[in-house]
């Protein structure tokens, strides 16, 4: 897979040493889905969005999220022509290949599910008219940690929506010496060039999307989701959309692998990072400091793995 290669390649230019983040951030975008980055400030998850958008040629949109923002400059809005008497649509923000939300939990309940349609259904509905999003289409939002200030809870349907959860990190004492040395030399992103085109990044995707799950495999991932559902110290467990990212997650993976099938050892990978941030934990189990990514390794350790022949 020298393409794939080749483009975290060109993000490591800005993003030193989180090898792991940027392989999984590709690998949620090949599997179609929306990556969330919950993070302190400063640690790159903006410029890491950029390099992605810079190495795989698509355009790109940021909005810095605040209270004042509203839905409309998110998904757009119509004004009346008097030249034509007609009204005509005005493109939001979101009308682009690489949508980044900063911030995202600092905007209003109302803007933040201005989002929900185009992370869904990839596309837009102003005053009764739809409107296709540009493909490919993916959010990189980005979140302050929970309680910090202006900050509130994403929704649950908003959360749901998002493939995975990802936390980039402090660097290292020798990634940020590395990093303070590049910067002496101009501005690493400047550097990024495009890698792939965006005919190809799709072909890629469609290639993902044909990887096999074997029915023993899909009954292994359904059993998995089941038994968030009934375990004791998880109010909520995840929906159908979760088993669904999970499924395309696992595909991402084994193309990745270089196999056309999934493997149980795929699903096992995916788990924890496209299920945790999706389950409601008891109040049990957030006394006693047991996360969610504790009860999925439990729940991988009970559940029986299919042998495939």
């Amino acid at each position: 897979m020298g393409s794939i290669s080749q483009i975290i390649g060109e993000v490591k230019k800005v993003i030193v040493g989180k090898d792991r983040t940027l392989l999984w951030v590709l690998t949620t975008i090949l599997a179609r889905g929306h990556i969330l980055l919950e993070d302190i400030p400063g640690v790159g998850k903006t410029t890491m969005a950029l390099a992605f958008s810079k190495a795989l040629g698509l355009s790109y949109s940021r909005v810095q999220f605040t209270p004042d923002v509203l839905p409309s400059d998110i998904t757009g809005y119509s004004v009346y022509q008097k030249e034509t008497g007609t009204m005509v649509y005005q493109p939001g923000a979101v009308l682009t290949n690489v949508f980044l939300a900063d911030e995202l939990n600092r905007a209003t309940s109302r803007t933040q599910s201005a989002l929900l349609e185009a992370m869904e259904e990839g596309q837009v509905t102003v005053d009764g008219e739809t409107h296709p999003l540009p493909q490919p289409f993916f959010v990189i939002a980005t979140q302050n940690p929970t309680g910090a200030s202006g900050t509130q809870l994403l929704p649950d349907s908003q959360m749901d929506r998002f493939t995975i959860r990802l936390s980039i990190g402090y660097p290292s004492p020798a990634d940020e010496r590395e990093l303070v040395i590049g910067r002496q030399q101009g501005n690493p992103l400047d550097q990024v060039r495009q890698v792939v085109s965006r005919q190809e990044l799709l072909a890629l995707q469609n290639q993902a999307d044909s990887v096999y799950i074997k029915p023993e495999v899909v009954d292994y991932m359904v059993a998995l989701i089941g038994a968030t559902r009934d375990h004791p110290m998880i109010l909520r467990g995840a929906s159908p959309r979760a088993t669904l990212s999970m499924a395309s997650m696992a595909k991402a993976v084994a193309m990745l692998k270089g196999r056309d099938f999934v493997t149980p050892d795929d699903v096992k990978t995916v788990l924890i990072d496209t299920i945790s941030h999706r389950l409601l934990l008891a109040p049990e189990a957030e006394a006693r400091g047991v996360s969610a990514a504790t009860l999925l390794q439990e729940i991988l350790r009970k559940t029986p793995s299919p042998k495939l022949r």
